[in-house]
């Protein structure tokens, strides 16, 4: 829909606390091996919001 985009720390915030949400389901569960794989996204996502964070970043569409 053109609101956000993959640059706003928004969306990469949405992202990591998505992330660690299915995290503590998956782990509830005891789906361990999607747990693990959203950590690693949950990562992915930390990192691109603080890049966008340290260039001052605030794009939307």
């Amino acid at each position: 829909m053109g609101k956000l985009t993959g640059q706003s720390p928004l969306y990469q915030a949405m992202n990591v606390v998505g992330a660690a949400g299915f995290i503590v389901n998956g782990w509830w569960h005891g789906a361990v091996p999607s747990a693990a794989l959203n950590v690693v996204w949950m990562l992915i996502g930390a990192i691109a919001w603080w890049r966008i964070r340290q260039k001052g970043g605030s794009r939307r569409a």
